[in-house]
């Protein structure tokens, strides 16, 4: 196959695999594959951290922690706007060819921050708008690699691929930034930044190595009439739309706690800014941990139980965390509640795929995005009740609360209970038989 053929969607790879891999990486057996996961890998690395070094510009011009928000909030605002409607985008054009120029966008965009940096003539709202053309383009950058997944690998892989992409993530949120701070005092900011877009370059180049990826019955259908059939879709598909709802439950109820580690740190054991590093890093780990044990199962366990119990116990043990007496004691809970909320939204994020059409599988991807940007609204609650009752209390309240939300949707939805019985899921159990 050329990488001018376009790729359809059938339940095989796309390409001839490769020699056979150990179950828990099957999905690398795919050529186009690896290029993929190499592609993602190294943006997000170099994205992750360029957030440090961006921080570090910010802070140093302004001297002014509220500049570092200022930097987040135009980052997100058009991040959040942006994920309505690129799904549209991402279901009407050729994905790679997209993703690409998205890419290049970005990586020009960091060369401009680079060469103003060098010169020394850097502003603080030099550092807002490139931030902002960040911002815009993210949300064709990662739902555009997902829906692309399930043409590579095929129906029976595509459990087994998502869990990898989401190793990816994970080893990306933590080598990035600690890499960026060993390098930036070995060869300088504008030697790290460098680094940083050479890893962006790195990235298109594996993109480019994929065939084109094109979506299903490319519509007619005007682009505003396409987004709002984004909505129209979810809402007449339960499946989908239960599956959409219950993974935003963890991201505003118990994942907003990860903004307050610093507060448990400081304010409630009293430990040093290393032991903040250190939890922070358990987060990455307990992630890591989560994705391979989907890796390793996720074609074989039944999705839908096993993310709501893995929900549960998320929720169980962050509770536990909330309280606990000391640092020590909440270091290994808070790894092992990670591996369970990686296990949970892995899984509630590949059901999704699997559930939706390939016509519309770029909109159902931006959709997930958008309830991971989400998360900081439940973080305003939190911050606010914290002020009153103190972060362990509010953050206990809110734990429970998760796991009152997980039972109700046991109880309650049949649809989900009996979702791994689907004849959209089933089928695949069939091909592996």
């Amino acid at each position: 196959m050329s990488d001018t053929d376009p790729v359809k969607p059938v339940d095989e790879p796309a390409a001839a695999p490769a020699r056979q891999m150990p179950r828990s990486f099957a999905a690398l057996e795919s050529i186009p594959f690896r290029w993929l996961v190499s592609s993602l890998g190294t943006f997000f690395l170099a994205m992750q951290g360029q957030l440090v070094v961006r921080s570090l510009l910010a802070y140093e011009l302004t001297q002014s922690p509220f500049a570092l928000a200022m930097v987040n909030l135009v980052i997100a605002t058009p991040m959040s706007i942006g994920l309505l409607f690129s799904g549209a985008i991402i279901d009407r054009v050729e994905r790679r060819g997209l993703t690409i120029i998205s890419q290049s966008i970005v990586l020009v965009n960091e060369l401009v921050v680079l060469v103003l940096l060098v010169a020394g003539v850097l502003e603080f709202w030099h550092l807002l708008a490139t931030a902002f053309i960040l911002g815009v383009n993210f949300p064709f950058l990662m739902p555009t690699r997902t829906a692309m997944i399930y043409s590579l690998v095929g129906r029976e892989k595509l459990s087994n691929a998502m869990a990898l992409q989401a190793t990816a993530l994970n080893i990306a949120r933590i080598v990035g930034p600690a890499g960026m701070g060993l390098l930036i005092p070995l060869i300088t900011m504008p030697g790290a930044y460098l680094v940083s877009i050479l890893l962006y370059g790195f990235s298109i180049f594996a993109m480019i190595r994929l065939p084109k990826s094109y979506p299903d019955n490319k519509t007619a259908k005007g682009f505003f009439e396409d987004v709002t059939y984004s909505f129209k879709y979810v809402a007449n598909n339960r499946a989908i739309l239960l599956c959409l709802i219950f993974g935003l439950f963890p991201m505003l109820l118990a994942l907003p706690i990860i903004s307050f580690l610093v507060v448990f740190t400081e304010s409630v054991w009293g430990v040093s800014e290393t032991a903040l590093g250190i939890m922070m890093g358990s987060v990455g780990v307990g992630g890591i941990i989560g994705s391979l044990l989907v890796a390793r199962l996720g074609d074989t366990m039944k999705r839908a139980r096993v993310m709501m119990f893995a929900a549960l116990i998320f929720g169980v043990f962050l509770a536990g965390f909330s309280i606990s007496p000391n640092y020590y004691v909440a270091l290994p809970i808070l790894l092992i509640s990670n591996i369970f909320a990686n296990m949970s939204q892995t899984l509630n994020q590949t059901l999704i795929q699997l559930l939706a059409d390939n016509e519309v599988r770029g909109r159902m991807s931006s959709l997930m995005m958008l309830t991971v940007g989400l998360t900081p609204l439940g973080v305003l609650p939190v911050a606010y009740f914290a002020e009153f009752y103190g972060i362990a209390n509010t953050m206990f309240v809110a734990c429970i609360m998760l796991v009152i939300v997980v039972l109700a949707f046991f109880m309650l939805s049949p649809t989900l209970r009996r979702l791994d019985k689907d004849p959209r899921l089933t089928e695949i159990q069939e091909v592996q038989g």
